[in-house]
């Protein structure tokens, strides 16, 4: 008796329009963390994030 299973490949298609969805999410986020720690007051995360901000040529005083 062969109890062996074969598995076939999945294969993910991706449309034009997913992959606009994704690069809108990734963009969405990338400024959310970028405003948050920008115009944070907390000092922790304004010091951790200051020199990287800087660089970017981004305002934070």
């Amino acid at each position: 008796m062969n109890t062996q299973q074969t598995s076939l490949p999945i294969q993910a298609s991706v449309t034009s329009a997913s992959r606009l969805v994704q690069i809108g999410l990734a963009a969405f986020l990338g400024l959310f963390v970028l405003g948050t720690a920008g115009f944070s007051h907390i000092e922790a995360i304004h010091n951790a994030s200051h020199d990287v901000r800087h660089s970017l040529a981004f305002p934070c005083h």
